[in-house]
């Protein structure tokens, strides 16, 4: 894994000061763990984005804050509902040598390569993220899972077809491996979805009110939701 950097200077201003900040091209962000009380932090609006983009809430982040290094995993994220620009992050420090649990984003492969693709089907993401415990040196940017062997309507891939890399277990130590990640539609159940929501099925949920499927519907966690969880160490 490539390592994630960024310098926090410490902030002062607080309160409805900090809409000064966003302004200015600053991202106010905090940094919690340990015994430690939560610290008020600051970094430019081009670096910070890069690293939010870059690390999302699984990958750790080397900070440096006042001369001093520390490793941390972004906690939340927030976004302005209007302007679509980050204005506020909260990290939160993690030790190289515990295993912390988080979320990782399940990445399909292979799309347009499979026959059932290239039959005309439509191959549908149920479950977009999973929840690992391992050290922050071996977590995975994502889980892979390729689509190339989906055929027809009777094919899918479960939780069970994720190889996880070494020093990686899923959290749950009763983890469903069933659980579906990915199923194969006609087109036309698509269609019939989308004229019974009155709007475009894009998603395995959307189909799966249609057809009584038992893929498992998407909760807020498995979009990316920012009430995600702080990472467990």
């Amino acid at each position: 894994m490539s390592t994630i950097s960024l310098k926090l200077d410490t902030r002062t201003v607080t309160g409805k000061k900090v809409a000064k900040l966003i302004k200015d091209d600053i991202v106010p962000s905090v940094i919690y763990g340990g015994h430690e009380a939560p610290i008020s932090t600051q970094s430019g609006f081009v670096e910070t984005t890069k690293v939010v983009h870059a690390a999302g809430k699984h990958s750790p982040v080397d900070i440096t804050l006042d001369g001093k290094k520390t490793m941390a995993i972004i906690k939340s994220i927030d976004i302005d509902p209007v302007r679509h620009t980050l204005r506020h992050v909260a990290f939160h420090t993690i030790k190289q040598n515990e295993v912390i649990t988080t979320e990782v984003p399940v990445v399909l492969v292979g799309e347009g390569e499979s026959a059932a693709e290239k039959a005309g089907l439509v191959v549908l993401q149920a479950i977009e993220h999973l929840e690992v415990k391992a050290k922050p040196a071996d977590l995975p940017e994502s889980l892979e899972l390729s689509i190339r062997d989906l055929a027809s309507t009777d094919d899918k891939l479960t939780v069970g077809d994720i190889t996880l890399p070494q020093g990686v277990e899923f959290a749950d130590a009763e983890q469903d491996l069933d659980l579906v990640i990915a199923n194969v539609y006609e087109p036309s159940a698509l269609q019939a979805a989308n004229e019974e929501l009155g709007g475009e099925a894009t998603d395995a949920s959307d189909v799966e009110a249609d057809n009584g499927s038992d893929a498992p519907e998407k909760t807020d966690d498995q979009v990316g939701a920012k009430g995600q969880d702080e990472p467990r160490q």
